[in-house]
């Protein structure tokens, strides 16, 4: 059995239909009594039909209440430091007519203060921040196994998961105050995700089986999704992915012909030479929150509306800051909105030490992405002298692999890297013990990868990850051996086929995994005749190298590789077996595909055989027969052929947090794949008096 399962609530459409809604808001004091503060420590009898909170209607209801609302004191002092925001009309027009009601852990919070996080730079190490404000349609619950709402109130799907029906929430508005419908919906996806102007081929993140979906407004607040082939994980991506599938029709239309007659002239006026120029200034063709802002460029003093919890007020070469949306659309069971923390600061801090230095001096709020378990007994050491806490979760997509480049572009390399055996020989030379105990701290075990974390499906085997996860390196100098490779002149190296020594190039960023690690692999392939040169750059430069294809081997976590990623997306199981954010290996057998054969490099049977699974694998809701069969069927296939070397895996990872961040419980799992904090309510965090 699986350790997290995955299961879908279907919320049904309708769960408050708006004459019951407004029924509910037109009772008197005297035919409603005042609304328990419920938290989750104290339900005062209630039970939430989801996980820790509830849509409004319901807890009226339940409650046999009326909810009324307050707002932040500084509320209007945080949104006079928003660029472009008018001044701020009453509460009960900023939020929804549908407020989500969010029951907080341990208490009700107090607004006010600054939550501090550490990132690496700009688009480096942010996800752990970004995933404090972030909102998508749904998101996973902390038991990281119910999908509840979010921006979405509800969702419904046809019989054969190709009709996916949203229900938005009426009265929801962007962070300027402009209203959010369902034309924002829209409007992402054929404006700008079809827009061969900004993607000039449609990101495969977005295509189904090769198609593009369709996206309606069937009224304001009920978007339809058709999707070319069944599609039953899409949700999942909605609950965990960076990407958020709305933007501001009204805000970047203004820059686009088809909408605005005069963009070219507005274009004019912002020092650009085209609409496109000007458009790109706002949203320059990424979801990824992390890119520059304009207030970094320079090229305009606000940033573009958004639905999250804060908004970027400063953007620095050292850092960002964020000030509370004044219309997030969420309030706690005692009718505050959130969120409580007025403001976020985010510095960046590329030097290790450095960021261990902060984190134990009590100068960081909370921090998990790129903090090791090696760093664990520093942080541990050092929690009353900080004022802080630091716990342990099991870490998932924590296994850090290593892919030899089977496309290189030096082609004797690539001829050797794509004999399997050089991959089993790798394996074999490779003391796992040894880097668990060294690097570690003995928590993890030996484990080869597999592109799906086998902490969250059901059809991985023990015998797939214990595949030649053994050590021995006579084993492995054999396999070496029986290709043809010789150390000719007994100088411990041995010869490319071409005559030169077997020299490669481990280039690595510090985020993708410690450091001591690959040193100790080095050493390990080292003697067995294969020399490696290591070389520490960003993870910017590493990812840039990577997916250029300029990169001898590839190496990071596992990350996205829990069943929400794999139930929604073929990216870690087909070539290159990752992102732009974590790239694997395979890059020309990719173009092969992509190009229908025009360009690349024609993959071997293997892989076409996988090319052709993970497509009908995806159709299939997660845990299924049919699911697992195909699911058996694609990791024995990977790791048969290890085009990704597994190292360590069930890892627990450390996450730190001041003991001033109220509300704040230890992570079920430390994992990017959930999207760091996201499924724990950061919303509902507050800082301490």
């Amino acid at each position: 059995m699986s350790r997290f399962s995955v299961k879908t609530v279907s919320m049904r459409r309708g769960l408050m239909a708006a004459t019951a809604l407004a029924g509910l808001m037109a009772a008197t004091s005297a035919q409603a009594a005042d609304c328990p503060a419920v938290t989750v420590d104290d339900m005062q009898g209630l039970s939430a039909p989801v996980p820790y909170q509830f849509e409004l209607a319901d807890f009226q209801k339940a409650a046999s209440c009326e909810l009324t609302f307050q707002e932040n004191p500084a509320a209007a002092e945080m949104n006079g430091e928003i660029t472009g925001n008018p001044a701020l009309p009453a509460l009960a027009d900023r939020l929804p007519k549908e407020p989500l009601v969010l029951i907080p852990y341990n208490e009700i919070g107090t607004y006010g203060g600054t939550l501090t996080g550490l990132s690496k730079g700009t688009e480096s190490g942010t996800s752990d921040v970004l995933s404090l404000r972030h909102v998508n349609f749904a998101r996973y619950a902390d038991d990281l196994r119910t999908i509840v709402p979010n921006v979405a109130k509800s969702w419904t799907w046809n019989d054969d998961y190709t009709v996916l029906t949203l229900e938005l929430r009426e009265g929801h508005k962007w962070s300027d105050g402009a209203p959010f419908t369902a034309e924002d919906v829209v409007f992402w996806y054929n404006d700008l995700v079809l827009n061969k102007d900004i993607y000039p081929e449609t990101p495969s993140r977005w295509l189904f089986a090769g198609e593009p979906m369709t996206v309606e407004a069937v009224t304001p607040t009920e978007v339809r999704m058709t999707f070319p082939v069944p599609n039953p994980g899409i949700m999942s991506r909605f609950a965990v992915d960076f990407g958020q599938p709305f933007q501001p029709k009204h805000f970047l239309s203004k820059y686009m012909s088809k909408y605005n007659p005069d963009a070219d002239k507005l274009a004019k006026e912002m020092g650009k030479d085209s609409a496109l120029d000007a458009l790109k200034v706002f949203y320059n063709g990424s979801d990824w929150k992390d890119v520059p802002t304009p207030l970094l460029s320079g090229d305009a003093k606000m940033v573009t509306p958004t639905l999250e919890s804060h908004i970027v007020v400063a953007d620095t070469s050292t850092g960002r800051k964020l000030v509370a949306n004044p219309y997030f659309h969420m309030v706690d069971t005692a009718g505050n909105q959130l969120p409580y923390v007025n403001k976020i600061d985010e510095e960046y801090i590329k030097d290790k030490e450095v960021q261990n230095l902060k984190m134990t001096s009590g100068e960081v709020s909370y921090k998990g992405q790129a903090v090791y378990i090696e760093d664990y007994p520093l942080l541990k050491e050092n929690e009353e002298k900080g004022g802080y806490k630091v716990f342990l979760s099991p870490g998932l997509g924590e296994n850090v692999f290593y892919a030899f480049n089977t496309t290189d572009k030096d082609p004797e390399l690539a001829k050797i890297f794509n004999d399997v055996r050089f991959r089993e020989a790798m394996s074999l030379a490779m003391n796992r013990d040894e880097i668990n105990d060294v690097v570690l701290l003995g928590q993890g075990r030996p484990m080869q990868i597999t592109p799906a974390d086998p902490a969250t499906v059901a059809f991985i085997t023990d015998d797939m990850l214990n595949h030649m996860v053994q050590y021995d390196p006579d084993a492995a100098k054999a396999k070496l051996a029986e290709m043809g490779l010789k150390d000719s002149d007994g100088d411990g190296v041995l010869e490319r086929f071409d005559g030169k020594p077997l020299i490669v190039r481990l280039v690595y960023s510090n985020q993708g995994a410690p450091v001591k690690m690959h040193e100790l692999v080095r050493d390990y392939w080292s003697a067995v005749g294969l020399r490696v040169d290591l070389k520490e750059v960003t993870s910017d430069e590493y990812r840039t190298a990577g997916n250029n294809n300029d990169l001898d081997i590839t190496t990071w976590k596992n990350d996205n590789t829990s069943a929400p990623s794999i139930s929604q997306s073929v990216e870690r199981l087909v070539p290159p077996f990752g992102n732009y954010f974590n790239p694997g290996t395979g890059f020309a057998w990719a173009q092969w595909k992509s190009t229908g054969g025009k360009d690349g490099v024609e993959p071997p049977e293997d892989v076409k055989k996988v090319y052709e699974l993970a497509e009908k694998f995806i159709q299939y809701p997660l845990g299924t027969d049919e699911s697992n069969k195909l699911g058996a069927e694609i990791m024995q296939l990977h790791v048969d052929n290890l085009w990704k070397i597994g190292t360590v895996g069930d890892v627990t990872a450390p996450t730190m947090y001041k003991t001033d961040v109220g509300n704040f419980r230890e992570f079920t799992a430390k994992a990017y794949d959930y999207y760091w904090s996201y499924p724990y309510r950061a919303n509902q965090w507050f800082i301490k008096k």
